[in-house]
């Protein structure tokens, strides 16, 4: 089993989506905690980064949550630290979430 943890500014921005997208995400949590593989659809490395996303789609859209792991190689990760989200409009939204997420890293590297 892979331990997932959450921060706060995550749970904020999950709360503040519908109820239908919270399920999603709740679903898409167990996948990551129960299975060793997970599928491209739900969660991929983000491109010269250290980061990566777990993708949730949902009512036309798409919530990109940015987290970080505890290996170099995902499927051998036992814990995985969900930062923060955004609704993916562009591809620019990434480099503003990648900075809010180094920030976030930085605030809580001591607790986590």
């Amino acid at each position: 089993m892979r331990e997932v943890l959450i921060t706060i500014e995550c749970l904020n921005f999950i709360e503040e989506s519908s109820e239908r997208t919270i399920e999603k995400f709740n679903y898409v949590i167990q996948i990551i905690t129960e299975q060793k593989i997970i599928h491209k659809a739900f969660v991929d490395k983000i491109v010269k980064s250290d980061f990566y996303e777990l993708r949730i789609k949902s009512e036309n859209q798409i919530r990109i949550i940015l987290f970080t792991i505890d290996h170099s190689n995902f499927n051998l990760s036992n814990k995985v630290i969900l930062l923060n989200g955004f609704l993916k409009k562009n591809k620019t939204d990434y480099k503003k979430a990648i900075k809010t997420a180094i920030s976030i890293l930085e605030k809580y590297k001591d607790e986590l």
